[in-house]
């Protein structure tokens, strides 16, 4: 049987054809954004470097984008990723109302976000939002700060960033036990914005004013830590005992050296592969998600912090 030329010159096209769309397949491997708010907060570390290992794990290629606390830098991270042509976005926001209209843009170029940790403003906005029930970890903490101090005192409250609403569930839920008891009394508030060497300062400018004090609150662990060296500085880390919330590991061995008086423990681990998990069900036809999925937080004190131990 014979073979026209036609017919010849259409074999080693097909095979090139062929091996275009193997290689297009294999180049489609399925992008993912990890964009976090802040690298300078080893929690945050955790929880991205979570998020990657989960994502890649699944068969995604994963990428951290650090947004450095600033909202107008988020902003340009979630452009790129649009443009660059990623398929979803694992989120940490810096601002509960300032970053809704960067999901809109990445919901409107067909990219859904999966919110961690931090939550924003808005229903309906992110696909979903994977929370730490912040609250009621600070009412288990409240509660805990009220016994330690036998209901009276003098105290100090270290807020985080005033537009995460992470302080604001933390700073309410403590609120909503300690203020039932009128012996205990809060002599200043002050924002830490969520930073060791902030907290530090603000500490130390605190007890100037108010150096008869007996316990400090703070809205998380390196925010706790920073008050605890202003507290040695001042000679007064004995007298005044410090509660932080987190569960980073330096606070969980504080609390063991009977440093630091408790925490309450975040699992960013758990937000993370969930939000991982949720990405790789989307891809796989998943459209309905819950709004909002809380996450336990467990309270660490000096009767359990063995438990907590990375080695006990």
């Amino acid at each position: 049987m014979k073979i026209s030329a036609f017919c010849l010159l259409l074999i080693p096209l097909t095979v090139l054809l062929n091996g275009c769309r193997k290689s297009l397949e294999e180049n489609q491997t399925k992008k993912i954004a990890v964009i976090i708010s802040t690298l300078n907060n080893p929690w945050f570390v955790v929880l991205a470097e979570s998020a990657v290992k989960e994502a890649e794990a699944l068969g995604y290629n994963a990428k951290i984008f650090d947004s450095q606390n600033n909202t107008a830098l988020e902003a340009d991270h979630f452009e790129n990723v649009i443009v660059s042509g990623y398929d979803a976005i694992l989120f940490n926001p810096t601002d509960s109302d300032g970053s809704i209209s960067n999901i809109l843009n990445a919901r409107a170029a067909n990219i859904p976000v999966f919110c961690m940790d931090r939550e924003v403003n808005a229903k309906g906005v992110a696909t979903s939002q994977i929370l730490s029930d912040s609250y009621s970890g600070c009412v288990a903490l409240g509660k805990h700060f009220v016994k330690t101090l036998n209901k009276k005192g003098k105290y100090v409250e270290i807020l985080g960033m005033g537009g995460d609403n992470n302080t604001w569930n933390r700073s309410n839920g403590f609120h909503s036990v300690v203020d039932q008891y009128p012996d205990l009394v809060m002599v200043a508030q002050q924002s830490g914005e969520f930073d060791r060497n902030k907290s530090m300062e603000v500490m130390e400018s605190i007890l100037q004013a108010q150096p008869q004090i007996d316990a400090v609150f703070c809205g998380n662990d390196p925010m706790a830590m920073g008050v605890y060296q202003a507290l040695v500085a001042a000679g007064l880390q004995d007298k005044v005992k410090v509660f932080g919330f987190d569960g980073a590991s330096e606070v969980i061995q504080s609390i063991y050296e009977g440093k630091i008086k408790a925490t309450g423990m975040q699992y960013p681990e758990i937000m993370a592969k969930t939000a991982a998990v949720f990405a790789d069900e989307y891809f796989n036809g998943r459209r309905e998600f819950p709004e909002k999925m809380p996450v336990s937080v467990e309270l660490v004190t000096a009767d359990n912090v063995k438990f907590y131990l990375d080695n006990p």
